[in-house]
């Protein structure tokens, strides 16, 4: 079985910045991609950042310059640095991952229980 912990939300003025750590445990042989989603009250799920084995990255127009995701695969972490935050990166932010058990073994996606961010005016 795989786990994904998410910590470092909390409450944080307009323009200031939040980190968030995802941490995976458990059997795991790689990590193919992982990515960050959000979902703030009323809106759907979104994806806010991803980045793959090759450390390519991807961001969502609203969060691009901004924020920044990095993972470390000896630990088996991802990051979300935030900056400049507005009212309206409020939400729950998600971790999800693509994990591969075994050499041979097929992907799986996990994903944690979320981490509330919220940014006050």
């Amino acid at each position: 079985q795989v786990q994904l912990e998410e910590s470092g939300g909390g409450l944080v003025q307009a323009g200031g910045s939040l980190g968030l750590s995802c941490a995976a445990s458990g059997n795991i042989y790689s990590i193919d991609a992982a990515a960050w989603y959000r979902q703030a009250p009323g809106k759907q799920r979104e994806l806010v950042a991803s980045i793959i084995s090759g450390r390519s990255t991807n961001y969502a127009d609203s969060v691009k310059g901004r924020f920044t995701i990095s993972r470390d695969n000896a630990k088996n972490t991802v990051h979300l640095q935030m900056n400049s935050l507005t009212p309206e990166d409020t939400a729950v932010y998600y971790c999800a991952a693509s994990v591969r058990r075994s050499l041979l073994g097929s992907v799986q996606n996990y994903w944690g229980q979320g981490t509330q961010v919220t940014v006050s005016s």
